[in-house]
């Protein structure tokens, strides 16, 4: 390859940021001219002037901004596309609602086979559990308290900063007109509040199979999870073909999603404009408010891993900090977990100073059961749809939550949009329409970024917790070149 073709091929690369943001600066002025003419447009010259300048801004969008981009770009591209159409065309644009319906409809088809077979492999993957031990047991017991006290801490801020109930009562009337049904069910629910016993006895299905039918998620991981201890504790040979068949539908599962996901775009574009060409641009403002409250929520439960790893173990709050900080730009970047845990590893053993025994334990059991970022992100969306759609959750419904929540992580972090797999699990136990997702896919990227930085912030907290528990003494490693901070 000679010079001047690497000095091009350099050229073109630099060049690819720039055409990206005069895409998108391009984009948004045909928008706003679009948005000119009228919202909605009256005159028949203007309507098509309008359809125009879209078709023209989502054509410059394709070949400048979102070429050779991912799925949460052209999401993020669609929200922003359906939004301007529900402005423009107001309710008529709800005709395209069934794209939508249709994405929603093929999510559901996946998740009660995918979370059967993934929680099923996960919980018997940790081998036998008589041998797992004290550090297995320290572990989980990290694990399942950070769980809660997430999914409470989201539930709480959630419940009090309320960022879906601020529309107006026009829209809300709207809302209880297409979704009253719902909201009488789940009323109905609020008012009879189970006690924390029924809500606990209720998690074991009487029967597995109508469980299945019903899509009734806890009793389906409850189920999940038995099966796949009491796997752990008979003999591997015979048990090799039940796991070897649950593992090919659990792949099968995950390709399937890869699949569905790329409709994305589509359908959140259908499903914003629908939704904002119905109700109004309200919505729109309660969305900025609830990223608000996850990002917040997020930092919160940041800043207090430092303080649990400084409260039972005194290494230095700030220490702790910069010795992760590599792995979670990693995380912050990748979305990924398991992208990330070969740099998890590095910064837990040479900057914590935790073992490697401990830390190979530790931290790939995190990386496949540790959501607590996404349990605090599954609080906070459950009760912002629901006040969207002018419902009230009651306590037994938001200890559901909870537990659903905390059960659907065990074993699920692996396959890609887990997030949104999960929120649809919640949601239907809980009775919240699923329509709702659409609000929340453009910015679940962003929030995506911040949620795996938190779930491996708790795998290396639990690693040193642990380690500190087992007689380990933590701090940096000194090597030939000095001491690693």
């Amino acid at each position: 390859m000679t010079r001047s073709h690497l000095l091009r091929k350099r050229e073109g690369q630099n060049k690819k940021p720039v055409q990206r943001i005069f895409g998108a600066l391009a984009s948004a002025g045909l928008c706003a001219a679009a948005l000119a003419l009228g919202t909605p447009a009256t005159a028949p010259a203007a309507k098509i002037a309008q359809s125009l300048l879209l078709l023209g801004a989502l054509l410059v969008l394709i070949f400048t901004t979102l070429r050779r981009t991912g799925i949460p770009a052209q999401i993020l591209a669609g929200l922003f596309l359906g939004a301007v159409a529900g402005i423009i065309y107001g309710p008529d644009i709800a005709v395209i609602r069934p794209v939508g319906t249709a994405f929603i409809r093929l999510i559901k088809m996946i998740v009660v086979p995918l979370i059967f077979a993934s929680l099923l492999i996960g919980v018997a993957s940790l081998g036998d559990l008589k041998k797992l031990g004290r550090v297995g047991g320290k572990t989980l017991a990290f694990f399942l308290a950070y769980y809660v006290f997430a999914v409470g801490l989201g539930l709480f801020l959630a419940n009090t900063i309320k960022p879906g109930s601020n529309i107006p009562e026009s829209v809300q009337a709207k809302l209880k007109a297409n979704y009253g049904d719902v909201a009488d069910v789940q009323a109905k629910r609020a008012e009879e509040q189970p006690s924390l016993g029924e809500v606990l006895v209720n998690i074991i299905p009487d029967n597995p199979a109508e469980s299945l039918v019903r899509a009734d998620f806890l009793q389906i991981i409850f189920f999940a999870m038995f099966m796949g201890a009491v796997i752990t504790l008979l003999d591997k040979k015979k048990m090799q073909p039940i796991l070897t068949f649950f593992e090919a539908v659990n792949d099968i599962m995950i390709k399937i999603v890869e699949i569905v996901i790329r409709l994305a775009p589509y359908a959140v574009f259908a499903l914003i404009a629908t939704v904002v060409g119905t109700f109004g641009t309200d919505i729109l403002m309660s969305l900025l408010r609830y990223t608000a409250v996850v990002i917040g929520g997020i930092l919160i439960l940041a800043a207090s891993y430092p303080a649990a790893v400084c409260l039972f173990t005194r290494f230095p709050y700030f220490k702790f900090w910069k010795g992760i900080f590599p792995a979670q730009l990693i995380a912050f970047s990748t979305c990924s977990s398991s992208a990330t845990l070969p740099v998890s590893m590095e910064c837990s053993e040479e900057n914590i100073g935790v073992s490697r025994e401990i830390t190979s334990f530790v931290l790939p059991l995190g990386a496949t059961i540790n959501m607590n970022g996404t349990a605090l992100y599954q609080g906070v969306t459950a009760v912002f749809i629901a006040q969207v759609y002018g419902m009230k959750l009651g306590l037994g419904a938001q200890l559901t939550i909870v537990l659903t929540a905390t059960l659907a992580s065990i074993g699920a972090a692996g396959a890609p949009a887990m997030g949104v797999l999960m929120l649809v699990i919640v949601l239907r136990q809980v009775g919240i329409p699923l329509e709702g997702i659409a609000l929340i896919m453009g910015v679940e990227r962003i929030l995506d970024m911040f949620r795996t930085s938190m779930n491996i912030t708790g795998d290396i907290a639990a690693a040193a917790v642990v380690a500190h528990s087992e007689g380990e003494r933590l701090g940096p490693k000194i090597k030939e070149g000095g001491i690693i901070e």
